[in-house]
């Protein structure tokens, strides 16, 4: 098999270019999601001090995970490839104060405010002012 080219499989959902299919699996939200970092201890300390994110630990063992919101996401160490992440998080607070506490904790936006055209699940297009910054593991991080 081709490794570049799509797999094709037998049973398609609705969503998929190929059916219209309702699928029986219906994904609510992320329970979490699992980085690949250098090092836990810096992640934790730069999610945590800049961005707020609560400290969670696993009952059995020393694992941490960041909670925001309803979602987590665990850093962990295994074979880090410094920016393979992109991470959009939402947020209520207003960006021209997510820009100054950045310059407080002396990070630099990457660019200026943005204005980001997404398509929305209705398929019509909404806009969102973003503002990108890098984190340790030189992940792009959108807010």
């Amino acid at each position: 098999r081709d490794p570049h080219r799509p797999t094709r499989y037998s049973v398609v959902c609705k969503g998929s270019p190929d059916s219209e299919q309702r699928c029986p699996i219906q994904v609510s939200r992320l329970n979490h999601l699992v980085f690949t970092v250098k090092s836990v201890p810096d992640t934790i300390n730069f999610y945590s001090s800049v961005l707020g994110m609560e400290v969670v630990t696993f009952k059995v063992g020393t694992r941490e995970a960041l909670a925001f919101g309803q979602q987590k996401f665990e850093p962990k160490v295994r074979h880090p490839t410094p920016g393979s992440a992109d991470l959009c998080l939402i947020t209520s607070t207003p960006l021209a104060t997510v820009a100054a506490h950045l310059k407080v904790v002396h990070l630099s936006p990457t660019e200026g405010l943005e204005l980001n055209y997404r398509g929305g699940p209705s398929g019509k297009d909404r806009s969102i002012t973003s503002l990108h910054f890098i984190d340790p593991d030189h992940n792009l991080i959108e807010m």
